[in-house]
């Protein structure tokens, strides 16, 4: 493959993170024929990419500011076992985060979020079909989504929004399915859910296994990938970055991609370009279930979900915004535990049980931005360095698509017009560069 032209300067583009947006990215850059270094301060997918559902579906990627999800999120206030917790915080960019995320739930803006991730969604799985021919182990499977629901009015509701959002882009089906035949959509949902459906052709993937194999073909490919180590600034001047620093030594770059989810917000300020991210912290374990769903499950009244992965089932749930921590509350994982039992039955008898039953209970801060679209862009003020992050529930939906992309805009230096919805100063001012702040850390 002849090497594209791609950015000035001598040495690698260096991508920051390796989660499945940034292991994406550098697949793409790699594959154009660019030199690619990947760094990553723990190991490959073991951060938000780890613990992930694994969905790859169209008809879940939403923004979270939606229509009403503030006056949900206000009822939770003291009630940790809530789907959508909210806790306070005496600190004033949260609350100035709160009251973004909150002008952001507006129906106009939810339905143009939608549409973007919509759009930038659409090749999604021809992405997925590319990688496997490629050679990466994916892990996909497309065994469809089952929407189950304790009441049919609710099933209904939901039924008809999503419908209306989809506008044909992917199948949905023409009522729901009541009574006793709503658990015949899938052998594992109990006597309990009394209104079903089924969305055909949605996917699921052991995201620690794609993480995997992304790398595995990165490093068989000649992308060096360091592990273990921490980005501690940057040499930068003239308005472009000259070499990243690290804990394992100084690389020199072409160009810099910052994918480092809730850790791009202290990289970007360095550079003069802060994001308003907030860690929106979500719930998994896994378990063994008899019988375990075949089909990716989402419990509606619940907002948990369940996911077929390997030999075990994963359920997850719960969005927490308590600020930019991965404390692991254990409540959060019994409320999430006791929420798919209305679905899936009485599979433990008692919470003290699930230390016993549960495996790998995880916590993480998914990195949020107030209007709940991701950051895909060049990063204002500095020439040769883009940032993918933001990416909330969906890094793993979303991140062959993001890779695709931002190595094409990379590359050519053109916007591709999907990325139009997500770039830097869409949120107005306050993302762009801080006035009379130079380089970050040297030149």
């Amino acid at each position: 493959m002849n090497a594209a032209p791609g950015p000035a300067g001598a040495g690698p583009v260096v991508v920051v993170g390796g989660g499945v947006v940034g292991l994406c990215t550098a697949y793409y850059l790699a594959a154009a024929g660019l030199p690619v270094e990947i760094v990553e301060r723990r190991g490959l997918g073991s951060g938000v990419s780890r613990g992930n559902a694994g969905w790859i579906c169209l008809s879940h990627s939403t923004p979270v500011p939606a229509p009403g999800v503030v006056r949900y999120a206000l009822r939770s206030l003291g009630r940790p076992d809530s789907p959508l917790y909210l806790r306070p915080l005496p600190d004033p960019a949260f609350v100035g985060w709160l009251w973004r995320f909150w002008r952001s739930s507006t129906p106009d803006t939810f339905r143009r979020g939608y549409a973007a991730i919509a759009e930038l969604n659409r090749t999604t799985f021809d992405l997925f079909d590319g990688l496997r021919e490629a050679g990466v182990e994916t892990t996909l499977t497309r065994p469809g989504m089952v929407h189950a629901f304790l009441s049919p009015a609710e099933a209904r509701h939901h039924l008809a929004v999503q419908r209306e959002m989809a506008e044909g882009r992917y199948p949905i089906p023409d009522d729901v399915v009541t009574g006793d035949r709503a658990r015949l959509l899938d052998d594992a949902l109990s006597s309990g859910v009394r209104a079903a459906y089924l969305v055909e052709g949605e996917g699921v993937v052991d995201p620690e296994a794609f993480a995997r194999g992304l790398g595995e073909s990165l490093a068989a490919a000649g992308v060096k990938i360091h592990e273990q180590a921490d980005v501690t600034g940057f040499r930068s001047s003239a308005g472009r970055v000259a070499a990243v620093r690290t804990t394992q030594g100084e690389i020199p770059c072409a160009a810099v991609v910052v994918a480092a989810g809730m850790r791009s917000a202290r990289l970007l300020s360095d550079l003069g370009a802060p994001l308003p991210l907030q860690a929106g912290k979500g719930y998994s374990f896994s378990v063994d279930l008899t019988p375990a769903p075949r089909h990716t499950l989402y419990f509606g009244e619940r907002r948990a979900v369940a996911s077929p992965i390997g030999a075990t089932t994963r359920i997850g749930g719960t969005m927490e915004l308590s600020g930019n921590n991965n404390r692991l509350d254990w409540r959060r994982v019994v409320a999430v535990a006791l929420a798919s039992r209305h679905y899936l039955g009485p599979w433990f008898d008692d919470p003290d049980d699930l230390v016993g039953l549960i495996r790998d209970p995880w916590v993480g801060g998914r990195p949020f931005l107030p209007d709940g679209l991701p950051v895909i862009d060049r990063v204002p003020g500095h020439d040769n360095v883009y940032a993918a992050t933001g990416h909330g529930m969906l890094g793993v939906t979303l991140g062959p698509a993001t890779g695709h992309r931002l190595a094409e805009f990379v590359r050519t230096g053109r916007r591709p017009e999907e990325l139009a919805p997500f770039r830097f100063d869409r949120l107005r001012g306050r993302l762009s560069p801080r006035r009379g702040q130079g380089a970050a850390n040297g030149s």
